[in-house]
């Protein structure tokens, strides 16, 4: 059976909820502490043995080929300043048996689009789709959680959590089965429902596995508003041809693609970091009593 060795990250979309910051800089270039959004998310991958990485990108994305790509000047720089923590800091973010390919989205059409734009590198292998602005702090990534459960099942997999039922108007929301704990066969899924017509309140947050079929669907289903492709509507197509998972992975998620959710992301993350972690901390307990 085939591994996944496979992923996709969709980077190409203009992050306009961060403006003036995203201007000219991706917002998956945004740190969380010390490193971009875009790198926790090739963590998460690299920790589940992933070793092609695919972005879609677009215009003003550039940096994020520099942030993966060797930087000859600057480790010149540290070499000869004896910096050698920082130089291997700056050499190990991207493993030598991983190779990263880049393919531009020249229109934004919507993520089913991006997904498709994969097609002539995933080829007929099954892959991982991450969105950078789902932080998801675990002791086992969510990654490689789904690739267990895929190495078990070999069928597509969905990354879900419970949301508030006053929230699913902001995901794609799975009406799912009980297959084992925390781990349902979809039945149906449909993109931001509101409230009263949600199916349950299980929504898909940034991380997928699905199989090459996917492909098939994404080719055929019907644009919606401005011409998007949503790759909802391609797994709902899926599901009559094979059956998906739906994985409530372990974790605590952080929507970075929100001010709040980013702020609270940077907030726990600083909080947990070894070099500034407990400073942060000291510094957190004396602010929060100012505010009283």
């Amino acid at each position: 059976m085939q591994k996944v060795r496979k992923a996709v990250f969709p980077v190409a979309g203009m992050g306009t909820r961060f403006l003036p910051a995203t201007k000219a800089s991706p917002k998956e270039m945004m740190p969380v502490v010390d490193k971009p959004l875009i790198q926790y998310a090739v963590e998460e991958a690299i920790e589940a043995g992933i070793t092609d990485l695919i972005f879609i990108t677009g215009r003003n994305k550039r940096s994020i080929e520099d942030h993966f790509d060797k930087a000859y000047e600057l480790e010149t720089e540290l070499e000869a300043r004896n910096k050698h923590k920082m130089l291997e800091l700056v050499q190990k973010i991207i493993p030598k048996n991983v190779t990263c390919i880049y393919i531009r989205q020249t229109e934004a059409l919507g993520l089913g689009h991006a997904v498709l734009c994969a097609e002539p590198v995933v080829g007929n292998e099954p892959f991982a789709v991450i969105l950078a602005d789902d932080l998801v702090d675990a002791p086992t990534s969510v990654m490689r959680q789904m690739v267990n459960q895929f190495d078990r099942t070999h069928c597509s997999i969905l990354g879900v959590q419970n949301v508030a039922r006053e929230e699913t108007g902001s995901y794609g929301i799975v009406k799912a089965g009980p297959e084992a704990e925390r781990f349902h066969r979809v039945e149906s899924i449909v993109e931001k429902p509101k409230p009263e017509v949600a199916p349950s309140t299980l929504g898909v947050v940034g991380r997928y596995i699905l199989t090459p079929r996917i492909f098939d669907m994404l080719l055929n289903v019907q644009p919606g508003a401005g011409g998007e492709i949503q790759l909802t509507d391609g797994i709902a197509a899926l599901l009559k041809y094979e059956a998906v998972f739906a994985q409530e992975f372990d974790g605590v998620r952080y929507d970075c693609g929100s001010k709040l959710g980013y702020l609270k992301a940077t907030l726990a993350y600083g909080l947990k970091h070894p070099e500034v972690g407990s400073e942060f901390a000291e510094y957190m307990k004396t602010f929060c009593q100012n505010l009283k």
